[in-house]
């Protein structure tokens, strides 16, 4: 395990300064659109946090925590709240988003390089219910005067085209990796796991550099109902809440059973009756759906999980889901109830993105899988100040190369149980791959 800071050498001394403002000038608050928010975005480390038209986006940079190993989420919080502890906050709005916010993604794997990082922007511009706010974080002794949202956004510069896209292989080709989902069935009959999560990848090199607002654009408009998120290169739109902590409350999404859509909507309602009863799909999301209530339980004084799934519409899939619901409490001496960092890393990982048992599938995805999912699949979020906060799992996303902004790697996975069947895991892989496909493409025939 280790932990480093990074940040602009004037920010590490000085405390954060943070003020939050009300802001009336940010589109149609009874129809919020996705580019009121999005618009605002610079093309440098853009994040964002996007849903409906609301959430959060963010740039700049005032700290940089990265972390790495088991102990990674601990330790971000840790620093996290070492920074809070000197802050000085003035929040003339009061509701989650405002204030001291930092935006994390985490690494899949407890081995994986990619370990995780926290950023605290140092803009961030938040729309919620019909209200809206711009927050400036800075360092210094004292706060400064209002700010307004024409002093810290730039010129408009509309999101570049990436060109033309072109698509190989990843780490293992659709050949090898229904080989690879044979052997996770081999597994399960064998009696090695219940449930195994296999993922795959596929490198893709844009004729220009990738624009991330181009990306999360196309997404936030094409998959409104899923949480379309940038984060230190990670970019995608996942249907996964893992976990939401709110003032006492806890809700978790969870997703596990797809089949693919026609473009008929008679035929796709006809395949959503099909979802809903198919024993496999079931099977999966029971797994899916009993890891994260039973991951829950220890910090909830009660907690309500659905007996049946419905079935999510998106427009390339259909999903099985089921909201998960609790009420937090505080662990016994504890001053306050975890934070929402806290209850992403107590969750993951989920049998929807690993397997059942936990361990064994783990070890299972390490030794077949054949590739290092880095960032994919882990926790991607933001959190407050007050350890409030959202966390999605990074799924339907791509990883943007750091080196070459050219070059992107997007990834898909598949629950896998004994009545799996490798061909059609691959087309149900394809079918995950689409959203990041349509981002980096130029039109609606891309979806």
């Amino acid at each position: 395990m280790s932990t480093q800071t990074s940040a602009p050498a004037d920010a590490v001394p000085q405390p954060l300064v943070v003020r939050t403002v009300p802001l009336d000038d940010l589109g149609d608050t009874a129809t919020p659109d996705p580019h009121d928010l999005l618009d605002l975005l610079p093309t440098e480390r853009p994040l964002a946090w996007v849903r409906r038209g609301d959430g959060l986006v963010a740039w700049g940079e005032t700290l940089r925590v990265t972390v790495t190993g088991a102990g990674r989420f601990a330790d971000a919080e840790r620093v996290w709240h070492e920074v809070l502890a000197h802050a000085i906050v003035r929040d003339e709005v009061q509701l989650p988003g405002t204030g001291p916010v930092a935006f994390g993604s985490f690494a899949f794997d407890d081995e994986s390089p990619a370990g995780g990082v926290i950023v605290v922007p140092r803009v961030v511009v938040g729309r919620r219910g019909g209200r809206t706010w711009l927050t400036t974080i800075t360092s210094g002794p004292r706060l400064s005067p209002a700010p307004r949202l024409a002093d810290v956004v730039g010129p408009r510069v509309p999101p570049l085209d990436p060109g033309e896209v072109v698509y190989t292989d990843g780490a293992v080709s659709a050949d090898r990796w229904r080989e690879v989902v044979a052997r996770g069935i081999d597994a399960i009959r064998a009696g090695e796991v219940d449930k195994v999560v296999l993922a795959r990848d596929v490198q893709a090199r844009a004729e220009h550099p990738v624009d991330v607002r181009w990306a999360l654009e196309r997404l936030a408009v094409q998959y409104p109902s899923c949480w379309t998120f940038s984060v230190d290169g990670m970019v995608g739109a996942t249907p996964e809440l893992l976990v939401r902590s709110e003032k006492g409350l806890v809700t978790s999404r969870v997703l596990a059973g797809t089949i693919r859509r026609t473009g008929d909507d008679d035929a796709d309602v006809a395949r959503a009756a099909i979802l809903a009863h198919s024993s496999k799909d079931l099977e999966e999301h029971e797994y899916a759906v009993s890891s994260v209530a039973q991951a829950l339980e220890p910090f909830c004084s009660s907690t309500n999980v659905p007996d049946v799934p419905f079935v999510l519409h998106l427009p390339n899939v259909l999903h099985l889901a089921s909201d998960v619901t609790g009420v937090l409490t505080a662990p016994t001496g504890a001053a306050a109830h975890p934070s929402s960092l806290s209850l992403a890393a107590a969750l993951h990982p989920t049998a929807a993105v690993c397997g059942t048992p936990t361990t064994a599938a783990r070890e299972l995805i390490r030794a077949i899988e054949g590739m290092d999912r880095a960032r994919y699949a882990g926790p991607v979020g933001w959190f407050g100040a007050d350890g409030d906060g959202e966390w999605g799992i990074a799924l339907r996303s791509a990883a943007i190369d750091p080196d070459d902004p050219r070059k992107v790697r997007l990834f898909a996975g598949c629950g896998v149980v004994a009545a799996s069947d490798p061909p059609a895991e691959l087309a149900e892989s394809e079918a995950k791959l689409v959203p990041m496909r349509y981002a980096l493409g130029r039109d609606a025939s891309d979806s």
